[in-house]
């Protein structure tokens, strides 16, 4: 537009020159009802408005007239002066002209005018003029005409441009004298983008040629719409809204076409004004700006979505699992597992440290607090899962801000009616209240609800989220707001609604519409007055009187006091928001739904890009717009931020996921809209949220569409999160807190506190002094290397990561970097698996931000990594500097102090340049200064912000591998030579340097440098021989001795090394020795060239003395030893690399001892696992839990000065010559894809945890509880018949099954059988001996049942057997010791297993008449009874696997079939007892049930979880069930039954109890006696047809003697009773002999005797007093050596005997905690045998 006003236009004034005079006249007093244009002329002629009339070219129609522009091809039509008076005495000013480009210059030559038409248009102005109208004319549309575009093009065409400036200065010349308000192009949103820019490039020449006829004339218009209907003061309105601007129009109105809308309300009108004028240039212009200081950055999770464990510990069932189990969801999927993040919430708090985000957006499971809904069904483990993952965040200084409900109700409130029943209110509101009071003193920022509009409109309207209902009234929903209590924010969804026609009022309002039915519904009573928008309401009413006979939506009424409480409960403005919509006005009729209600409808842009979803474009400036409007219409009153809590689009689960590129150009501009929002328009925003923080179950879609920053891998049981591109360009927005240019400051680390050690050491004796290691350490038993040990390392200790530079960099030959050795050698093929190199490797070189993410994650507080020497001097000298090198490594030394991680940098690890090399390499002693002059220039360059210099990592390597065995770059073979000379000259550079640091930079930089040495420990074959001593001596001075002697002690060769070459050199005839002298001063030179101790160590060998050849001379020869692996312990995927952990310890103390105590740091330590181990990676796991707490050891237990640790290494990389083919990281990296992704393994979270801990702090289940047990506690100990009483043919004992299997070849070990045994047949006295010394009240033994029945009938009772048994419960009754007598202890007749044993049904009945004949012989003196001991070892060993007697062939079922009559037979002889015997005996009768407590191999996977399940099901429930709750466990049917069919079996293996048989069977018990000894790891493995679970142990656990039991400090006794509230009666002790000797025995006497563990803290205890002087007890047991007894197999140490003790006595919590939950309800007495 030219000039400075402001146009206000009515809408539609069209052609009049088809119509007669009379329908002119007509139609005219219909449209000045309609329409009035009105102009302001602002600054120079002030405020008072023009009033203006004309025609429309948008071609509207009007009841049955088309008008169109008046044209002068044809005359004036009639009637027109008398129009043009009637609109001046109604006030108009203006009348609007348009111009015909094409009519007054058809050709376009300026010359070549149109006369006539040229005179009508003068004469239509005249005309205006005499009547008192001033006309506004118009130069053109926007179209160029097509005479005009066939000649010159279209706006493009600059030829055009001219030929449009020569038209508007012949329009001046022949009309300018005619008007004073001109505007060039009416209507320039029709040209595309790409012909605008010329198009106003010919406006702007054309206003200044203007100004230039005719300077006096300024202005500027504007154009509004104004109905005239409305009656209310024009110059009111327009006050509102007249504002002098460049270039800005604005229409407001209506039609009169029988529709009733509204004029568009004002804010609204306002935000859409502000923009709608801009280009799409100026919009989408990007601003290069950051957002205020302490601006919050957050991601955000929703439980259904990622927290699977959808009935784990209580949880109720929510209406999405119950959409999603009834097949409502895309491929029938569910939310069962998710991403499995109940179990998993060090992983997911991994990936937001590694976002760096400061705020997670999560949201609470209200079925997994209150499982059906209300107060009193909570449950607490679901509190402690968040729990758990709150104080996660918090510790990793991550804001926690909590949804308290995200569209999953429980389904038991949903059975009631869901949010359209008044009650949920209370029941809502009770559930906040829980939530507010448990976690609120750590969470500080609350959504009450997110989005509600869907659960309203999609869960409760339309049908398509749960619960699925279809309410004509969707206003239901809307009783959610009345829980608003007034102290949290909402987060509320909403679209931006763009009219779809900016001219037309209808759109503009219908827009308006949209947001009120969208947002307003929630945020207008919120956060304006307590009620619904007026149009809402309007709308809704207005419908109900159109539709009368339709079921219409129903708005309920909020009383005043309702009204009065809701408004202003916001303590922020939530908004998530997606897209935005192109909204038309449209007749909605009776159709229910917002569009329906609300006569709009809604569509897209089709220019806006897409999605994975049909509902989400971007487009990002409705963001913009959607924050301006909400803080105009919103938040004038309630001044509170704008949070955005969501934001974010998906991608399709196809293709490139990881690499989605869609995604990042979609956040990019979206948070740069909220950007300009905040600087330009002033809007609060104070937080950014970007959906999501991994990929998850997307309702209706489940996982077919993708919202996460980070990928899940929903086909992997560990659903593995990995990090897409998007992840880490929102961390790099974090990063530089928006879009700014990122200033680079200068990071100053801390100076490295030099500890004072001596410079000089005696040379090693031969051996040396330190072999006191293997004096100290060798002799110690397994029991005590494997010893846990619980603590923390100092305030200080540097826990960190490791690299290499060619192991991860890539980029072989970027931006100027020179090949380097290993290059060369490994780009030649068949040098590596595979054809591996590492060409691109990790490709750090380009994604060091990726690494920082991860380095960011671990919270390490130290990297080591190394400098490329060939990519900082591409041939190896200074004068090749690369700056590109060198900015490379200025980032990552940045980057690392900008996070607070120290590096630690290695100079030189391998990879010579290869223009070096070509010199000679290492051999060449130039490479000493030019080495020096390569780490001067580092020091120079880097200095300022690296403080721990490493020059060589593992000389050991370069000097034997490289130049010896030839087995890495350069390789040569010289083994006899080379390796001696190369290692000269790298200690003697190794030293240069060390003095060149100290001199130059030390003082200014406060740096420390050290060399990395590389040791595995060795121990001798025989530590009892002192030749094997000597050679362990010898192999480490001749491996690390080597190098540290000389740096470390007096500055040269170890004696032992110098000694063991010169003879070998001798010996072979040479003039001198093979090993090269070091000179006096290059000694003084060398030594004190370290200021630490840098080690690298991974495994431990076996070393023995050999006399080894002579020919050829090689430095392996000079040893004189033998290597060979531990056996003992863990292999790994490198073959003589196995996992010794001890050793770590040893080899620590054996530094201490050999250099003077300095401070120690590990720098690399890690294992090897094949690359199919990905994300699970147990062992690394087990091998960081052992190897980090040997160190610990050394430091807390030996004085070892450890100042560090490394884990090896930070991901998996090129692994020199094994390639790609095994994998050190913690975090797995995938060759195969060009981007490399990086993927935490398990080993990551676990090493996490150990820095976090600073170690192994003592856990509460390992702390001892001292406290008593109740006085009436039973204290036994144990045995069973076959196992001691021997006997096996006397006195008419028949033989049992155990007799045949024990004299059966290759069934026991070393042939023992127990035909003898203890001899407890013939020795009662003896046991009872044993039994008074232990203080026992209670004695458990079992009768043999063939030494009774000899056949197992009662059809012949041996009385012999029976008198045996009366003595013995006669001596323990005359001693107080009550017997506990077990029927059956495994030890069948032989004669019922020849019949088939209890596979035969008969056997039930056999049992019955055996347990009679005991019950009515001794049933006066017991009072305790077993039926059965362990039937599960009976029918799963002795009928399932055949490892046990009776040795069946294993035929997979029989177990099942003999575990079942073995409960029967035990439910027999219980109502035996209980009908026949219990009145007149008085005892108690149960069975008694072992197992093993299993954890999950993997607690954060719940396929481990659910294996773990399964095992205690099939292992205690198979018994325990039935007798405790009548019939199988359901698991185990359902499981069996199924792989019973799969097999092509009629039916189940598992045989089923009838009714009768379950009522007889149910109850069977007056305890619970229980077997325990170990701990078991479960994880699930595809075992076919038989179970589908497999078990494994920690390694950190302490062996025994069996093949089985390892014992696991879960914690029992004291701490089950005290702690968890379980009913425990009885601890039995196994066993009384062979098992248990007499230190022990006297350690549980104490404990008997004390009944528990006194506390020491109330001083000495009287139980505690010695025994009399004088008092021996007796026995019959074999006597071990005077320091050693036999404890669970193991030859112990009266003191670890002790400490075995205890551990077992800590061994039951978990277990009897477990049992006391599921029986839960029933009282049972435990007892523990």
């Amino acid at each position: 537009m030219l000039g400075n006003s402001t146009t206000i236009k009515a809408q539609p004034f069209r052609d009049l020159l088809s119509l007669s005079h009379l329908d002119n006249m007509l139609l005219l007093g219909k449209l000045l009802s309609l329409c009035l244009i009105t102009v302001c002329m602002c600054e120079k002629r002030g405020d008072r408005p023009m009033f203006l009339v004309g025609p429309m070219t948008n071609g509207k129609t009007f009841e049955r007239v088309v008008f169109n522009t008046i044209y002068c091809s044809h005359p004036l039509p009639p009637g027109s002066i008398q129009y043009f008076k009637y609109l001046k005495s109604r006030g108009v000013t203006h009348f609007k002209v348009l111009l015909s480009w094409a009519q007054l210059l058809p050709t376009g030559i300026p010359s070549q005018p149109q006369q006539a038409v040229v005179s009508c248009y003068q004469n239509l102005l005249r005309e205006l003029l005499h009547i008192g109208l001033q006309p506004l004319v118009v130069l053109h549309g926007s179209t160029v005409p097509d005479t005009l575009k066939v000649k010159y093009g279209g706006w493009e065409s600059q030829e055009l441009v001219d030929m449009f400036q020569q038209y508007a200065e012949f329009v001046f010349g022949q009309f300018g004298q005619l008007a004073h308000s001109w505007v060039t192009l009416s209507e320039p949103h029709e040209v595309s983008d790409a012909e605008l820019q010329n198009a106003l490039h010919g406006h702007i020449a054309i206003y200044h040629h203007y100004h230039q006829l005719f300077p006096e004339r300024d202005f500027l218009s504007i154009k509004l719409q104004y109905d005239c209907n409305t009656g209310n003061n024009l110059d009111e309105e327009l006050q509102n809204v007249l504002v002098c601007r460049n270039l800005f129009q604005y229409q407001i109105g209506k039609y009169s076409d029988n529709r009733q809308t509204s004029p568009c309300p004002m804010n609204y009108c306002n935000t859409w004004s502000n923009f709608a004028t801009m280009t799409s240039s100026e919009r989408d212009a990007f601003l290069h700006e950051s957002f205020p200081v302490n601006f919050q950055w957050a991601t955000s999770s929703v439980t259904f979505k990622v927290e699977g464990g959808w009935l784990e510990d209580g949880k109720g069932e929510t209406i999405w699992d119950r959409f999603g189990h009834e097949n409502k969801v895309f491929d029938n999927q569910t939310a069962d597992l998710a991403c499995d993040s109940y179990n998993k919430v060090d992983y997911d708090v991994y990936l937001l440290r590694g976002l760096n985000v400061n705020t997670y957006q999560f949201s609470i499971s209200w079925a997994r607090i209150f499982p059906t809904g209300y107060r009193g069904s909570q449950s607490e483990k679901g509190a402690l899962y968040y729990d758990k993952l709150i104080n996660a965040l918090i510790e990793s200084g991550i804001e926690p801000l909590i949804t308290l409900y995200h569209w999953d109700l429980p389904q038991a409130l949903q059975d009631y009616g869901g949010w359209t029943n008044a009650s949920i209110i209370e029941a809502f509101k009770d559930y906040a209240d829980f939530c507010f009071s448990r976690f609120g003193d750590r969470v500080k920022t609350w959504n009450t609800f997110n989005s509600p509009w869907v659960v309203s409109h999609a869960g409760y309207g339309t049908g398509d989220h749960p619960p699925g209902c279809l309410l004509s009234g969707e206003s239901n929903g809307m009783i959610i707001m009345k829980t608003q209590g007034g102290k949290v924010g909402i987060a509320l969804n909403s679209d931006w609604a763009e009219p779809l026609d900016s001219s037309r009022a209808e759109d503009i309002a219908a827009a308006d519409r949209y947001l009120q039915f969208m947002l307003g519904w929630f945020a207008h009573p919120i956060f304006v007055d307590g009620d619904y928008p007026a149009i809402l309401k309007t709308q809704i009413e207005q419908k109900r009187k159109e539709c009368p006979h339709s079921e219409g939506a129903r708005l309920p009424v909020f009383t005043p006091q309702e009204s009065k409480r809701i408004q202003g409960t916001a303590d922020f403005f939530g908004l998530t928001h997606y897209t935005s919509r192109m909204v038309n006005s449209s007749n909605g009729g009776c159709t229910p739904g917002p569009e329906g209600v609300g006569n709009f409808y809604s569509d897209i842009d089709p220019s806006w890009s897409s999605t994975a979803s049909d509902w989400i474009f971007s487009a990002p400036w409705g963001l913009r717009r959607l924050l301006h409007y909400i803080s105009t219409e919103y938040l004038k009153t309630t001044k509170v931020p704008i949070y955005i809590t969501g934001n974010g689009m998906p991608t399709d689960y196809s293709g490139d996921t990881l690499n989605d590129t869609h995604r990042i150009e979609y956040m990019k501009s979206y948070i740069n809209e909220a950007l300009k929002a905040i600087l330009l328009d002033g809007v609060d925003v104070q937080l950014f949220t970007v959906q999501s923080l991994m990929d998850g179950f997307e309702g209706q879609q489940g996982y077919s569409q993708r919202f996460g920053l980070h990928h899940v891998n929903f086909e992997d049981a560990d659903r593995p999160r990995t990090p897409k591109q998007s992840a880490y360009f929102y961390s790099q927005v974090i990063k530089q807190n928006g879009f700014g240019s990122h200033k680079v400051d200068v990071y100053k680390m801390p100076e490295m506190q030099l500890a004072h050690r001596a410079t000089s050491l005696p040379p090693s004796e031969v051996p040396s002094k330190s072999k006191i290691v293997w004096e100290k350490f060798s002799h110690q038993s397994k029991f005590q290397q494997k010893l846990y040990h619980y603590g923390t390392f100092p305030q200080g200790f540097s826990w960190g990561v490791s690299s290499s530079a060619y192991q991860i960099e890539g980029g072989w030959n970027a931006d100027g970097k020179g090949p380097s050795v290993w290059d060369t050698f490994a780009q030649k093929p068949g040098s590596i698996p595979g054809n591996a190199n590492g060409d691109v490797a990790c490709d750090s070189y380009h994604r060091f931000e990726e690494d920082l993410y991860m380095l960011r994650a671990l919270r390490v507080k130290s990297y080591r990594f190394s400098l490329s020497w060939s990519r900082i001097f591409p041939d190896g000298l200074r004068t090749s500097l690369n700056y590109k090198g060198v900015e490379y490594y200025n980032r990552v030394i940045d980057g690392l102090a900008a996070n607070n991680i120290t590096p630690m940098v290695t100079l030189y690890h391998w990879d010579l340049p290869q223009a070096l090399q070509n010199l000679g390499g290492w051999e060449n002693t130039d490479m000493i200064d030019i080495f020096n002059d390569f780490c001067d220039f580092c020091f120079a360059t880097f200095g300022d912000r690296v403080k721990f210099w490493m020059t060589f990592n593992q000389p050991y390597t370069i000097a034997w591998s490289g130049y010896g065995l030839g087995q890495v770059p350069p390789n040569i073979k010289n083994p006899g030579i080379a390796p001696y000379r190369v290692a000269h000259n790298l200690i003697k550079a190794h030293a240069k340097v060390y003095h060149t640091y100290d001199d130059k930079y030390r003082k200014s930089q406060g740096g420390l440098v050290s060399i990395t040495l590389s040791a595995d420990w060795v121990e001798p074959k025989d530590v009892n021989v002192l030749r094997e001593v000597v050679a362990a001596d010898r192999a480490l001075q001749f491996k690390l001795g080597w190098f540290a002697h000389p740096i470390f002690k007096n500055g040269d060769y170890p004696d032992a090394m110098k000694w063991q070459v010169g003879n070998k050199s001798e010996l072979q005839d040479l003039r001198e020795t093979r090993l090269p002298l070091f000179t006096e001063e290059e000694k003084s030179f060398i030594k004190g060239t370290a200021d630490v101790f840098c080690v690298n160590h991974y495994t431990t060998k076996i070393v023995s003395h050999v006399t080894a050849r002579l020919s050829p001379p090689s430095y392996e020869h000079d040893w004189d030893f033998s290597e060979s692996e531990e056996g003992d312990s863990p292999t790994t995927a490198i073959s003589n690399q196995r996992a010794v952990a001890w050793g770590l310890r040893r080899l620590l103390n054996w530094i201490k001892e050999e250099y003077g105590n300095p401070d120690i740091y590990i720098t690399e330590n890690g294992v090897a696992t094949d690359m199919k181990t990905t994300f699970d990676d147990i062992n690394r796991v087990f091998y960081y839990k052992t190897y980090v707490n040997e160190a610990l050891k050394a430091h807390n237990l030996d004085g070892v000065n450890v100042k560090g640790y490394i884990a090896a290494s930070l991901m998996d990389s090129f692994e020199w010559v094994s390639g790609y083919t095994v994998g050190f990281g913690l975090h797995h990296v995938d060759f195969t894809y060009p981007n490399r992704p990086r993927t935490p393994k398990r080993s990551a979270h676990y090493y996490y945890h150990v820095m976090k801990d600073n170690g192994f702090p003592l856990p509460n289940d390992e702390k001892i509880l001292y406290g008593e047990f109740p006085n009436f506690f039973n204290w036994s100990t144990a045995s069973s018949s076959y196992q001691i009483e021997g006997g096996w043919r006397a006195h008419g004992k028949g033989l049992s099954i155990w007799d045949k299997f024990a004299h059966t070849p290759l069934r026991t070990d070393n042939s023992d059988n127990g035909d003898i045994a203890c001899d407890s047949y013939n020795k009662i006295d003896e046991d009872l001996e044993v039994l008074k010394k232990l203080k026992v009240t209670h004695y458990r033994f079992s009768v043999s049942w063939p030494r009774v029945l000899p056949d197992g009938t009662n059809n012949l009772i041996n009385e012999a057997g029976l008198n045996y048994y009366h003595r013995l419960l006669d001596a323990l009754l005359a001693a107080k010791i009550q017997p506990q007598v077990t029927l059956y202890h495994w030890d069948l007749p032989l004669a019922l297993q020849r019949v088939g044993g209890w596979e035969n049904e008969t056997i039930v009945q056999r049992f019955r008449d055996y347990a009679d004949v005991l019950f009515s012989q001794f049933g006066s003196k017991v009072k305790f009874w077993i039926t059965l001991n362990e039937p599960y070892i009976v029918a799963n060993l002795g009928y399932g696997y055949g490892t046990f007697a009776p040795d069946n062939e294993r035929v997979v079922g029989k177990q099942y079939v003999a575990a079942h009559n073995l409960i029967k037979a035990h439910a027999e002889a219980w109502h035996l007892y209980n009908d026949k015997y219990r009145a007149p005996q008085g005892g108690v009768i149960s069975i008694t049930i072992n197992s093993d407590w299993a954890e999950p191999r993997n607690p954060h996977k719940q396929e481990d979880v659910e294996a773990a399940k399964r095992y205690l099901q099939f292992f205690i429930g198979w018994f325990a069930h039935p007798i405790f709750n009548g019939d199988y466990p359901e698991l185990m049917k359902t499981i069996i039954r199924k792989r019973s069919l799969a097999t092509g079996l009629p039916e189940s293996r598992l045989p089923e109890f009838s009714p009768e048989e379950i009522k007889r069977i149910k109850g069977t018990h007056d305890y619970f006696g229980f077997n325990h000894y170990t701990t078991v790891l479960s994880f699930p493995v595809n075992l076919g047809n038989q179970q589908d679970y497999e078990v494994t142990h920690d390694r950190t656990w302490i062996g025994s003697g069996s093949f089985w039991p390892n014992w696991f400090n879960v914690a029992i006794t004291v701490s089950a009773q005290v702690l968890d509230g379980v009913d425990l009666r009885g601890y039995t002790a196994w066993s009384l002999m062979d098992n248990f000797e007499w230190a022990p025995a006297f350690r549980y006497a104490s404990i008997v005797t004390c009944n528990g563990f006194p506390d020491p803290a109330h001083g000495p205890h009287d139980c505690l007093k010695p025994e009399p002087e004088g008092y021996a007890p007796t026995t019959t047991t074999p006597v071990l050596p005077q320091d050693m007894i036999d404890f669970l197999g193991l030859k112990l140490s009266p003191h670890d005997a002790e400490v075995a003790l205890y551990v077992i006595f800590v061994t039951y919590r978990v277990w009897t905690h477990k049992r006391t939950q599921e029986t839960q309800g029933l009282k049972y007495k435990i007892k523990i045998y």
